[in-house]
């Protein structure tokens, strides 16, 4: 299973879900690799905290390696690290990614990330977090997946960035990868007392959209994991917001 999320707009949770989802994956026994392809390198920070700065070998080092003909390549696990978190691995980003995409653009090296993944074999899930932008990366990331989950802000313009997201998604169905699948819509910084958020995911409901049945909380506990590098599911597994991340787990992988 390789599991992207995806959504071209910032703030929207991307690296949380993706984050807190593996951790999920780690603890039900999965080996779980997480892909971090954002030149923020936000998901590498959460998962690895100060040990983010001293690694030697990212997927730009990779990238960069592709791009040099190199005649003997470094074996693609090397550029995996542990994590904190038994069972769960990372191939990590750097800030080079943002600096080398238009060689990579211009030099066709967009199914390179589907060929780590194939040679990445062993893992029973893989989960990657993508920039907040539809870019090299992004479409990599589509190409190399077999399932696509969207998170989504409640306000209206998230509702119109979110028509032009799933008509790219589409366009990379129908001329890259027909195994591609539209998992869900997560809606996160849900607030149910509010009225806006409710109408809007009622009507998008109503439109047919695959809106799955969990709502993910706006709540500060997600600040406090990230400044102490640690998944919500592990740092706080008992409040509510873990539990909705549970719930989004189980609903994702057919479970009640």
């Amino acid at each position: 299973m390789r599991r992207v999320v995806f959504n071209q707009k910032g703030g929207v949770g991307k690296t949380t879900i993706a984050c807190n989802l593996a951790a999920l994956s780690a603890a039900a026994g999965q080996r779980t690799l997480l892909v971090d392809l954002d030149p923020q390198a936000n998901s590498t920070q959460y998962l690895l905290g100060d040990q983010a700065d001293a690694l030697e070998l990212t997927l730009a080092d990779y990238y960069q390696e592709t791009l040099s003909f190199t005649w003997f390549p470094k074996e693609v696990g090397a550029y995996v690290h542990a994590t904190p978190i038994d069972q769960l691995s990372l191939l990590p980003a750097h800030e080079m990614l943002g600096e080398m995409m238009s060689r990579l653009e211009s030099r066709y090296k967009i199914g390179k990330l589907k060929d780590v993944l194939d040679q990445l074999d062993a893992y029973d899930a893989v989960y990657i977090d993508t920039p907040p932008a539809f870019n090299f990366y992004t479409l990599s990331a589509l190409i190399a997946a077999d399932r696509c989950l969207i998170p989504f802000d409640c306000d209206d313009f998230s509702r119109r960035a979110l028509y032009q997201l799933l008509n790219r998604v589409r366009e990379v169905q129908q001329d890259h990868n027909r195994n591609l699948d539209v998992e869900g819509i997560v809606v996160n910084h849900f607030q149910e007392r509010a009225n806006l958020p409710r109408t809007l995911v009622a009507e998008l409901a109503e439109e047919g959209l695959p809106i799955l049945q969990t709502r993910l909380s706006h709540s500060v506990i997600i600040r406090e994991s990230h400044q102490h590098a640690i998944p919500v599911v592990n740092y706080a597994p008992n409040h509510k917001l873990a539990e909705q991340f549970r719930s989004l787990f189980n609903e994702l992988n057919g479970e009640k």
